[in-house]
């Protein structure tokens, strides 16, 4: 009996790579909207945003101020609600996203890849994502929830959600795909340990430090700019 041949398998990082913000950002804001999060919150991290779009401070800073946020304050959040919000915040923004990966995402799906999306914004929410793009399998962080069907603010299996390459290779196991012949499609250095795992890494609108480590190790770069690609 011949062997069954297994799919070659494609990463892709969700924010700022496929998806033009960060949906934990979406998310936030929309709890704060809905008056599910104080407004205090966004105060919180008002400032890092400011200084990012004036380029005075990084979006890393940016990013970091909102996770703080959001877990500090996510604690007896309704499960539910959450949800809700979640996927009201994807049937919105579903289409806000960059042309170079939403047609590749496509064209390895045509060519039967396993899809696998790892993302560092809330399952819930990555989940939803990743079903309207047409994903196989996502990753994203996990809250736990209590029997009371309210979130208690503990982050789940935080080890291996921070180690995509960890996340890669016990999604290999679990879903049978290969690593030969695989890609790797991220915009941070958070994504360097999926880049040394697979076979074709793709920086994609890199930061400074991933450029540099591209340009080291002879990555690919592709570059999505208004209404132009171009790879360096």
């Amino acid at each position: 009996m011949a062997t069954e041949k297994k799919r070659k398998v494609a990463i892709f990082d969700i924010d700022g790579t496929i998806f033009r913000s960060s949906l934990l950002i979406e998310v936030a804001e929309a709890l704060v909207d809905a008056g599910v999060l104080e407004a205090s919150v966004r105060k919180s991290y008002e400032a890092a945003y400011k200084k990012w779009r004036n380029r005075e401070g990084s979006y890393e800073d940016y990013i970091m101020g909102v996770v703080r946020a959001f877990v500090a304050n996510l604690k007896n959040v309704d499960y539910k609600t959450f949800v809700k919000i979640s996927k009201q915040v994807v049937t919105r923004q579903q289409n806000h996203v960059y042309k170079y990966t939403r047609d590749l995402v496509a064209e390895l799906k045509k060519k039967n890849y396993y899809l696998l999306a790892i993302s560092n914004s809330p399952k819930v929410i990555v989940e939803e994502f990743g079903k309207k793009m047409g994903f196989d399998k996502v990753y994203g962080r996990m809250y736990e929830v209590s029997p009371e069907g309210n979130f208690t603010g503990q982050i789940m299996h935080l080890d291996v959600i921070s180690d995509k390459a960890k996340t890669i290779r016990r999604a290999a196991e679990k879903e049978g795909f290969t690593l030969n012949g695989s890609i790797g499609v991220g915009d941070t250095e958070g994504d360097i340990p999926m880049f040394k795992i697979v076979s074709k890494p793709i920086c994609f609108n890199p930061n400074e430090i991933l450029y540099k480590e591209a340009k080291k190790r002879g990555w690919q770069i592709v570059v999505e700019r208004k209404d132009v690609i171009y790879k360096i």
